[in-house]
């Protein structure tokens, strides 16, 4: 096998940049000091009691790496932090993929962003369904689609929207083989039985995995992303990142959350208990055709009939599900987040209420 060589997988213009060089960059972490190197308001801002906001925050994010490498036992050198996943899917294209050259591959039904952050950058995407019986990965397709311009393979595990584990040895197969760029998507892991695949790290130079604390930590509004890879990839996204791309505000409060891991673990349970009872209780409703297996925290559910009428019944009772019924493989399906135990019943009462009413029609 030749040794993986990461710059050859690099645009060309990525390879000759010249970073810009904020002015956090050195001496971030100093008390004391009167800094006048940056342009900031001195006096401060009209929130005197915040005032530590006029100042730029770490645009390394130091602290915040720290505690999230003690979390995850992975050192901080393997860590990028992002404005969300989202921004770490955007810098991927941006260094690996050369427009109207290079292509990547996604395995529909799965999460859009993959595809239309490609369309932004020029990038044709090859889409290679998962299989219908049970939502796993066509590897005999995918061997007979992979080239000399295929840069990047976007894996999601536990999937969105199906919920499922994809199978390990499936991904870490690909992972092997494939000459580009995997990027494996971890935002649901917590929610899952399946250990992340981040702990093998070093073995997969070309690997790239995506996590999240929007989902299991509860910290969607912070937009706060987690990329882990080599310490070579990671020092390419920190190269081309936007200078300030978490906020200081944003990563305080993070540093605060990852702090209370008892809280963090004991709202993990009931989740996971509560996706077992909404999978046990939809089941049980006629109009309910499949509860999909669910690793995630969310339940894929087909319905007999059109999901969009069972969707419009929803938001007539002010509940707020997403239909995925245009999606490949997702027909008459709504995907429908856990709750807390009190939204769970509530739902499951609509629509036992309206299973009635349509058997009465």
């Amino acid at each position: 096998m030749n040794k993986f060589n990461l710059n050859s997988l690099i645009r060309n213009n990525i390879l000759k940049l010249d970073p810009y060089i904020s002015a956090r960059n050195e001496h971030h972490k100093e008390k004391n000091y009167i800094f006048l190197d940056a342009n900031e308001n001195s006096f401060g801002s009209p929130l005197s009691f915040f005032n530590s906001y006029n100042r730029y925050p770490d645009p390394l994010q130091k602290e915040l790496k720290e505690k999230i490498s003690d979390l995850k036992n992975i050192s901080p050198s393997h860590i990028f932090l992002g404005n969300g996943s989202d921004e770490i899917i955007d810098l991927v294209y941006r260094i690996f993929s050369r427009p109207g050259i290079d292509h990547a591959i996604v395995f529909p039904p799965t999460y859009g962003m993959y595809e239309v952050s490609g369309k932004i950058h020029g990038v044709d995407i090859i889409k290679i369904f998962l299989t219908k019986e049970n939502y796993q990965l066509n590897l005999d397709k995918l061997e007979k689609i992979v080239n000399s311009n295929s840069k990047i393979i976007f894996i999601c595990s536990p999937n969105n929207p199906t919920g499922n584990d994809l199978i390990r040895k499936d991904i870490e197969n690909i992972t092997k083989k494939f000459k580009g760029i995997v990027v494996l998507d971890e935002a649901y892991i917590d929610f899952s039985h399946q250990k992340s695949l981040s702990i093998e790290i070093d073995k997969y130079p070309n690997l790239i995995i995506l996590q999240t604390l929007s989902k299991s930590w509860g910290l969607a509004g912070l937009r706060i992303g987690i990329a882990i890879a080599s310490v070579d990839i990671i020092q390419w996204m920190n190269k081309i990142k936007y200078p300030y791309n978490i906020s200081l505000l944003s990563q305080e409060i993070a540093i605060k959350a990852l702090e209370n891991r008892d809280l963090f673990f004991f709202h993990l349970k009931n989740i996971i208990s509560e996706r077992e009872y909404m999978q046990e209780s939809l089941k049980k409703i006629p109009i309910i055709q499949k509860v999909y297996p669910s690793s995630a925290n969310f339940l894929l559910t087909k319905i007999n009939f059109s999901s969009k009428s069972l969707y419009q019944h929803l938001i007539k009772k002010k509940i707020v599900v997403r239909d995925r019924s245009k999606i490949i493989l997702c027909n008459n399906c709504l995907r429908i987040t856990v709750g807390t135990h009190e939204e769970n019943e509530f739902l499951i009462k609509q629509i036992r209420e309206y299973s009635i009413l349509k058997n009465i029609i």
